[in-house]
């Protein structure tokens, strides 16, 4: 669904961090099943939540119903937070937790990335070894 990672900003964004002066806050493109997901400043760091994705869109009521942990599935999509507690900047920020409710899978720790590009890599591991990264696009 946003396919955020299927493994899984202490301080202020700062304009260099993409060329077009905006940072990495803002709406991004999963690039799997529609996925919308906003970067926010959230306390010190910076978290990211859904906001649109086919299934979403299908029924506003969608709930996670892949995650692992029946007690989590009657959550809803919408508004779901996916990553959690980035620092760094203004090319690389670590963080975590990382939550994809595509697949159900998460991580404790993750990276993003802002490429010469202007897309977003996200990565989340599993143990130092067990890695997966999608390439986000900027919506706005």
């Amino acid at each position: 669904m946003l396919a955020a990672v299927a493994f899984g900003a202490a301080g202020i964004v700062t304009a260099e961090a993409a060329p077009s002066g905006q940072g990495i806050a803002g709406i991004w493109a999963t690039g799997s099943e529609g996925g919308r997901v906003q970067i926010y400043t959230c306390g010190a760091a910076l978290c990211g939540k859904i906001v649109d994705a086919t299934r979403i869109r299908a029924n506003p009521d969608q709930r996670d119903e892949r995650n692992p942990d029946p007690k989590l599935r009657d959550r809803r999509l919408k508004g779901l937070v996916v990553l959690h507690g980035f620092a760094g900047g203004p090319r690389e920020w670590k963080g975590g937790p990382v939550y994809d409710p595509e697949t159900g899978d998460g991580a404790a720790k993750a990276y993003l990335t802002l490429r010469p590009d202007g897309k977003l890599e996200v990565k989340g591991c599993k143990a130092a070894i067990f890695c997966r990264t999608k390439v986000w696009t900027r919506v706005r």
